[in-house]
């Protein structure tokens, strides 16, 4: 036995040798992991030179690792730093867009709005000189109306529209009959048989169907394009959960824990997490895509008969064209008015000379020619701003349900679709082999990889959802005509699906008979309401008598 004692040792060394050799890996260098987490920022000190034990870790891989507990921290907090920063540059570049589009839309629309009226100014002070100029307050109220409406909406369009014909009327009806004394009553007369006679033609009935449809629709349109911007950006503000904060460290920093710092997270296990993290998100794909389809609803009406700059652009012709009108059948209405209203009181014979001077109304309009009208709004036209916003929300859509998949997409975050098989899956370099979980909070009950507490929505996004709904109801009305300020914007009366809204001969009559009955009651209500004050006079009579009586008996 003794003869082999050498041997044995020799034997034994050698086989410890050749255990020590092979656990040599295992306390591999750990400096590609030292080197890229000083390139971050952060202290080199916190990072080993080799593997250590890795018992003191709480969410990556324990056993030998190259990261202490100070780096795991850290990477915890650069991950969802990491996360922020995509999600929140995906939002910025769409939320960019809709705020670009929208400060043109309003330069467009206050541009034109001041084009429209320097263009009547001119004209107006060409053809009628100082007796326009002594009026002119009319059109400047006219002008300042219209813009306070696209500002701030508390215009009720038809009632300022009609009020607009009746003081044109009035002033007008004096002119031509400048031999005459007409008192406020008389004028008040006047006005009852506007709609009768039609003193100004066909022209104010056309006009405020077309501006009220336009103003309507452009107004809503850059509501519109203003709520997708500040929905976008204050859904792009997320905060992670510590659910969400787990799986981001995992995924982002757990293989740098294991010197895999050049393999990238699984594009499947990345849509996972993703999906979980921006769960809430996800839920605004519904009423978000309704609100974008609403929105090129609108659209095609602003590039067809709702056209805002089809409308204001000739509109100091039209006016001229109504006051045209009303010079020609002068004699005509006057008689009629006289023949309903009375004759007017002849205003003594110095005084007639001297208004027929002062006031004479015979200036006539002559064609204006297209060349002197000014230039296009804001260098662009409606069409083209129009097109473009177009493209740019049919981009939009389903973007909320994409999100999650266009941040993995990222080369940050994850590795291409086409790497699957040597990517990070949470654990290790392999295959990911779960499924890909669908979007939205209801759908996350079974993600493998983000614990997400589905009974409680996050009420930011509850908000976003709830101004969208609304938006998307008032483009609905918008779409029809109606005058979304002024008007039930619930989605039982928006017509949904009532396909392009009425004919242009029969919206007239719809949207007059709203605009004028702002108070939702129906004939019956409202001749009801007459009938009780009727019923009410006699009582009424009956207490003022007594009334009389009783103060009769105080003074004597």
């Amino acid at each position: 036995m003794a003869r082999f004692g050498l041997p044995a040792l020799l034997c034994t060394l050698a086989v410890l040798c050749a255990a020590l050799l092979a656990a040599e890996p295992k306390s591999k260098s750990c400096s590609e992991v030292r080197r890229l987490y000083v390139s971050k920022g952060f202290n080199k000190n916190d990072a080993p030179t080799h593997e250590i034990n890795g018992d003191h870790l709480k969410i990556c891989p324990q056993g030998y690792t190259c990261c202490s507990q100070e780096m795991e921290e850290k990477y915890s907090l650069q991950s969802k730093d990491d996360f922020k920063s995509v999600v929140s540059e995906q939002c910025n570049h769409l939320q960019a867009i809709f705020a670009s589009r929208y400060k043109k839309f309003d330069e467009f629309f206050k541009e034109l709005l001041e084009n429209a009226e320097k263009s009547l100014n001119d004209m107006f002070v060409k053809t009628y000189g100082r007796l326009y100029m002594q009026n002119s307050e009319l059109f400047k109220d006219l002008f300042g109306e219209l813009k306070r409406y696209y500002v701030a909406g508390s215009v009720n369009l038809e009632e300022m529209l009609s009020d607009f014909w009746a003081r044109l009327l009035e002033r007008m009806f004096r002119l031509v009959n400048s031999q005459y004394h007409f008192t406020d009553e008389y004028l008040e007369c006047v006005s009852k048989y506007t709609e009768q006679l039609k003193p100004f033609g066909d022209v104010p009935r056309k006009l405020k169907l077309q501006v009220t449809r336009a103003f309507v629709a452009a107004r809503t349109f850059a509501q519109g394009l203003a709520v997708a911007r500040d929905v976008v950006s204050k859904v792009s503000v997320v905060s992670p959960t510590a659910q969400c904060a787990e799986a981001l460290l995992k995924m982002l920093y757990c293989s740098h824990c294991q010197g895999l710092v050049s393999v990238k997270p699984c594009y499947n296990y990345c849509s996972n997490i993703m999906r979980g993290c921006l769960a809430n998100q996800g839920d605004l794909e519904f009423e978000w895509n309704n609100f974008i389809d609403a929105m090129l609803m609108v659209a095609e009406r602003l590039e067809g008969p709702f056209n805002i700059e089809s409308v204001m652009d000739p509109i100091d012709v039209k006016i001229s064209d109504a006051i045209m009108n009303m010079q020609e059948n002068s004699v005509q209405v006057s008689q009629k008015v006289f023949q309903g209203c009375g004759p007017p009181k002849p205003l003594p014979a110095g005084r007639i000379s001297r208004s027929i001077s002062e006031g004479a109304f015979s200036a006539r309009f002559r064609p204006y020619h297209p060349e002197e009208r000014p230039t296009t709004a804001a260098g662009t036209s409606l069409d083209r701003l129009v097109t473009d916003v177009k493209e740019k929300l049919k981009q939009a859509k389903k973007f909320w349900s994409s999100l999650p998949s266009n941040v993995c997409s990222d080369g940050r975050m994850a590795a291409g679709n086409g790497n699957e098989d040597d990517c990070w899956d949470g654990k290790g370099k392999s295959r990911y082999l779960f499924a890909v979980t669908g979007n939205g909070l209801a759908n996350q009950g079974n993600n493998p990889e983000v614990q997400v507490d589905t009974s409680k929505p996050d009420i930011l996004i509850l908000r976003q959802i709830m101004a969208l709904r609304v938006m998307t109801s008032k483009m609905k009305n918008a779409y029809n005509g109606n005058d979304v300020d002024f008007f039930d914007i619930s989605d039982e009366s928006s017509g949904e699906g009532s396909g392009s809204g009425c004919e242009y001969q029969q919206c007239p009559l719809e949207l007059e008979h709203n605009a004028t009955e702002p108070s939702g009651k129906s004939a019956n209500d409202q001749a009801g309401s007459a009938g009780g004050l009727v019923r009410a006079r006699p009582s009424l009579l009956a207490a003022f008598c007594i009334l009389l009586l009783v103060m009769q008996r105080e003074w004597r």
